[in-house]
């Protein structure tokens, strides 16, 4: 798909704030509403634009404690990542999972949770009971330094 400067400010105006109106947006970005709504849904129906979120804060919602947790696996099967993959994808715990190399781990998942206590028992009664799971290897957030939501689109300028 091509993309030109009018294109690249929209993403980067709808991932700052999914909320703005068409016709803010089009103001924004040097366009009447009826084109600039065009554009929008071009880019939704490309499949480049997800969808629109709310984000939530975390601490407010009591979920203290995030772990990056390293899975491995018994076997390197599609069916073993398959089943491991649905499984996983169950747990609203869970709010992000890669398959990745160069360390010790198949896997690697972003887990929030309330507390250390609630974090053993998703250990122990969910994560370690999946078929195939040999290995699980966690560490915590001390402290978020920086997240961002947005994606880096500076590459796509002509």
């Amino acid at each position: 798909m091509a993309f030109d400067r009018t294109d690249r400010r929209i993403l980067d105006i709808m991932q700052r704030d999914a909320r703005i109106t068409n016709l803010e947006l089009a103001d924004k970005v040097g366009l009447s509403p009826t084109p600039c709504a065009r554009r929008v849904k071009r880019l939704e129906e490309s499949g480049l634009i997800l969808g629109h979120v709310t984000l939530l804060d975390q601490s407010r919602l009591g979920l203290k404690l995030t772990a990056y947790i390293g899975i491995s696996m018994d076997r390197h099967t599609p069916d073993r990542f398959e089943a491991f993959e649905r499984e996983v994808s169950t747990y609203p715990e869970v709010v992000e999972c890669s398959v990745v190399t160069g360390q010790s781990a198949d896997y690697l998942l972003k887990a929030v949770v309330a507390d250390m206590e609630y974090y053993e028992r998703f250990l122990l009664g969910k994560l370690t009971r999946i078929p195939g799971v040999t290995g699980v290897h966690s560490s915590f957030e001390l402290r978020r330094v920086l997240q961002r939501t947005t994606l880096p689109l500076d590459h796509l300028e002509n």
